[in-house]
Parts: C-alpha cells; structure tokens; sequence
C-alpha cells in the first residue's frame, strides 16, 4: 500500500469530523473571543477551512514563505457565514484529497521548508509537514473549536465517540 492509500482514510474521518464541528458554529457568536488574545470564533472557524489547502503545499511545492520579503503581508480574513465556510472547507478538502492521492512514496519524502522572511523556520520531509503543520494542526484548532462551542453553549458533536451533547450526560 502506498503511503498516499494509507492516510487517505485517516484524512477522510478528520475531515469528516472537522466538518461536524464547522456545522455547530452558532453564526450570532463569530465575533465571540475567550481572551483578547485569542482568535475570535469566526476567525477560529475560518482558519480550519482553510487549513486543509495546506496539504496540496505539502503535496506540491518545495517550500513556502509566510513572509515572502517585499511582499505585503497576508490578510487574515473571517467568512461572514457557516455556509462560506462549510463551501471553502469542502473545496480544500477536495484539492487536499486530490493532491495526497497523486503523491508517491518518493515524494513524500522529499524535504520542504517553511519560511518566514525568507528566513528558514524547518525543513521536513513533505510527509512529516503533512501530518504536522495539516493534520496535527488542524486537530489542534478542531479541539480550541470544540471548547469555544461548549464556552458559548452550542452542542459539541460526536468524533470517537459519543459526545457529552450526543449522549446526554458529561464525559
């Protein structure tokens, strides 16, 4: 089996969870922030949509600077809606998917750097960044999402399992 052909599936149900959460984002509360120094929950959601596209970086190119110098900065923007979300998500998962799959072995092991400033932050190989700076990451904010969900009183959905919402009771 091909690396690709072994983390379709994984990627599959990540996606599939993520996409859950995304639907539960109470649209009142996109402007809604546990700390000041925390994204708001429209931004939060906006960020996971977006996330997934990372893989066909992972998948496509050699490197990628965050900060290409001379450039301007990146703009960060927050979708208005759920829907523009949910839309952006399932065309990134779309690419993402069909990026992974046209990766070989060899690719996956080539290395790819993350730059910032044109300064080198790592070099990896593509399948270390694809699970760390994709899956792993998008994780991470999927488990931020799922708290800012039960901190503004939307139902946390099930992901391995029942969820305190899903099955009535606290885990």
């Amino acid at each position: 089996m091909s690396i690709a052909a072994s983390l379709i599936p994984e990627f599959d149900l990540e996606m599939a969870n993520l996409r859950r959460a995304l639907e539960r984002v109470p649209e009142a509360s996109f402007a809604w922030r546990p700390h000041e120094k925390s994204m708001t929950l429209g931004r939060l959601g906006t960020h996971l949509s977006e996330l997934p596209f990372w893989a066909v970086h992972a998948c496509t190119l050699s490197e990628l600077d965050l900060m290409p110098p001379g450039a301007p900065p990146a703009e960060r923007q927050t979708l208005a809606t759920v829907g523009a979300i949910l839309a952006q998500l399932d065309q990134n998962v779309a690419k993402a998917r069909a990026a992974i799959t046209a990766t070989s072995d060899a690719d996956f092991m080539q290395p790819w750097t993350l730059k910032a400033g044109g300064k080198v932050i790592f070099t990896l190989p593509r399948i270390a960044v694809y699970r760390s700076l994709v899956m792993n990451h998008m994780i991470h904010h999927r488990g931020q999402l799922s708290v800012f969900l039960r901190l503004v009183g939307a139902k946390v959905p099930a992901m391995y399992g029942p969820s305190a919402d899903e099955r009535g009771g606290p885990e």
